[in-house]
C-alpha cells in the first residue's frame, strides 16, 4: 500500500492510547452530550459546539474514560462523513465509537477516512501527518486492497509527464505483472507498425524515441476461465498535436492518461481478489506531441480492425489509440471488453466532472454497472450508443473519420466511434471519466481521482465470483 495510505490507519492490536471518537449530528447531539454528563455539556457550551457537520471538539479525560473527541457530522455524506478529519483533527489515533451517536458502517467510514487522508507528496512534503484510525483487522482487510488501488490510481494522474512517459506507464504494467507472476510484453516504436498497430504508432510517432509509442500488456488467469479484458487511454501527455490545443486546454493534459490509470487499478484489485477469470490488460502509451513527423488532418490510417480512418482532427487521438487496442481485444472473443479513457470535454460539458459517462452495449450490463455504482457510493450514469449519429463521423474517403465538424454529441460520436471496432457479439463497456478533481472537498483533494473504480470492482465480484 502507499506509504499514506498506511500512515492512515493503525490497527487495533497495534492501537496504544488511541482517543476515542464519537459522530454525532444536530440530532444525536443532546442526547450524547448529556450521557457524557454535566462537565460535557458545559464544555461544548462554552465553545460552541452543536453538533453541526464539520465541527469537532475535544473533551478531556474523565470517570467515565480517558480522552474523547466528538466530531459532527452529516449522514447524508455517506462514505465521505469523516473525510475531512484526517487532516484536520490533531494528530494521533483516534478509535471510532459506534456504539453512541450517529452509527454509519464502518468499513464505508474508513475508506472515506483513507480517501480523505491522500495527498500527493512526491514533490513537496505534506505540512503534517494525517490522522489515524484504528481499524479492526476484518475491516481493514476489507478495504486495503480499495485503497491502494485508488491511490496508485491517483498518484499516476498526478504524476507530470516528465516522470510519466509512455515507458514509465508500461513500466507500472510491468511491475504490476511481476508483483502477482502474470506475463508482460510490449511493441515499442516501429514494432507497432511491424505488429500491426498503425494508430497507436501514428499518434505516438512525433514524440522522441526516448518517449517513444507503446502497447503494453498483461496476461493472467488459467486458460478456460471467463476472459475479461481491460483497455485504458494512455495518452501521457496532449498537446492536441497539429491542431494544437490552447495553453488552458493543454494545462492540465499530464492527467490525459487517466483511463489507462483506471485500467491498470482495476486490474491490481481484480489480481488481489483472486477473481476466476483469465485477464488480458491492454494500455497503448504514447505522447501526442508536436514534430515534422507528428500525424496530420487528412491522413488516413489503416487501422488494425480493417478500418480506414480519416484524421479529421489530431485532438481526438484518445479514441485512435483505443481502436487499435480495441480490435486486439475482439481477436481474442473475451466474455467483456470494459475500455476507460478520458475522452471527450463534450462528456464533462453534458455531466459535469463528477459523473463518468457509461456507454454499453448490453442492458443488463450497464443495469448491473449502476446498481453497483448507488451500492458503492461511486456513481455512474448512462448514455446513449445512438446509432444514427454514426452520420457526425462520415469521410468521403475512409470509413469513418475521426471527428467531425459538429459540436452536437461529442461524447456519443466518441463512443460510436469505439464501438465499431468491436463486434456485436462481444459485450463491451466504455467509461468516459474526467480522472480530476478541480477543487478540495472532504475526501476528493484537488488532482487525480478514481471515478467509477469501487462500482466496477462490485460489478465484477457479482459477475465473476471468488
Amino acid at each position: 500500500m502507499n506509504h499514506t495510505a498506511i500512515e492512515a490507519f493503525v490497527r487495533n492490536a497495534e492501537a496504544g492510547n488511541a482517543t476515542t471518537l464519537i459522530m454525532v449530528d444536530k440530532a444525536s447531539f443532546a442526547g450524547v452530550v448529556s450521557a457524557l454528563g454535566d462537565l460535557a455539556q458545559r464544555f461544548c457550551t462554552a465553545n460552541g459546539f452543536n453538533g453541526e457537520a464539520g465541527q469537532f471538539i475535544g473533551l478531556p479525560p474523565t470517570e467515565a474514560g480517558g480522552p474523547m473527541m466528538l466530531a459532527g457530522c452529516n449522514p447524508g455524506d455517506g462514505i465521505h462523513a469523516l473525510a475531512s478529519l484526517p487532516h484536520r483533527l490533531p494528530e494521533g489515533d483516534y478509535r471510532l465509537d459506534l456504539l453512541r451517536g450517529v452509527n454509519l458502517d464502518p468499513d464505508q467510514l474508513a475508506l472515506g477516512w483513507a480517501l480523505g487522508a491522500y495527498r500527493y507528496s512526491r514533490y513537496r512534503k505534506p505540512s503534517r501527518k494525517a490522522a489515524r484510525l484504528v481499524l479492526d483487522e476484518a475491516v481493514h482487510n476489507r478495504i486495503a486492497d480499495i485503497v491502494e488501488a485508488t491511490y496508485l490510481l491517483r498518484d499516476l494522474v498526478n504524476t507530470p509527464t516528465q516522470d510519466l512517459g509512455p515507458a514509465d506507464l508500461a513500466g507500472v504494467v510491468r511491475e504490476l505483472a511481476e508483483r502477482f507472476g502474470a506475463d508482460y510484453h510490449e511493441w515499442v516504436g516501429d514494432d507497432l507498425l511491424r505488429n500491426n498497430y498503425p494508430t497507436i504508432h501514428a499518434v505516438g510517432r512525433a514524440a522522441s524515441a526516448a518517449r517513444a509509442p507503446r502497447l503494453a500488456m498483461l496476461r493472467h488467469g488459467a486458460e478456460g476461465a471467463p476472459h475479461l479484458v481491460l483497455v485504458g487511454k494512455g495518452v501521457c501527455f496532449d498537446t492536441g498535436g497539429l491542431d494544437l490545443k490552447t495553453a488552458d486546454g493543454m494545462r492540465w493534459m499530464k492527467k490525459d492518461m487517466g483511463g489507462a490509470a483506471h485500467a491498470i487499478a482495476l486490474a491490481q484489485l481484480v489480481l488481489a481478489a483472486q477473481l476466476p477469470v483469465q485477464l488480458t490488460l491492454l494500455i497503448p502509451a504514447v505522447e501526442n506531441a508536436v514534430s515534422a513527423d507528428a500525424f496530420r488532418p487528412g491522413e488516413v490510417i489503416e487501422t488494425r480492425g480493417k478500418i480506414s480512418v480519416e484524421i479529421d482532427n489530431t485532438d481526438a487521438e484518445g479514441r485512435l489509440i483505443l481502436c487499435d487496442a480495441l480490435a486486439h481485444a475482439a481477436e481474442l472473443s473475451p466474455d467483456l471488453i470494459l475500455d476507460f479513457a478520458t475522452l471527450t470535454g463534450a462528456a464533462r460539458v453534458a455531466l459535469g466532472a463528477d459523473l463518468p459517462a457509461l456507454f454499453c452495449n448490453r442492458d443488463e450490463i450497464a443495469n448491473a454497472l449502476l446498481q453497483a455504482g448507488t451500492k458503492t457510493q461511486d456513481p455512474l450514469w448512462r448514455m446513449p450508443l445512438w446509432r444514427p449519429y454514426l452520420i457526425l463521423l462520415e469521410s468521403h474517403v475512409a470509413d469513418l473519420a475521426n471527428s467531425g465538424s459538429s459540436r452536437h454529441a461529442g461524447a456519443i460520436s466518441a463512443a460510436l466511434f469505439l464501438e465499431r471496432f468491436v463486434p456485436e457479439r462481444i459485450p463491451w463497456c466504455h467509461l468516459d471519466v474526467y480522472s480530476w478533481n478541480d477543487s478540495n472537498r472532504p475526501g476528493r483533494p484537488r488532482g487525480g481521482e478514481a471515478q467509477g473504480l469501487r462500482a466496477y470492482l462490485e460489478f465484477l465480484k457479482q459477475r465473476y465470483p471468488a
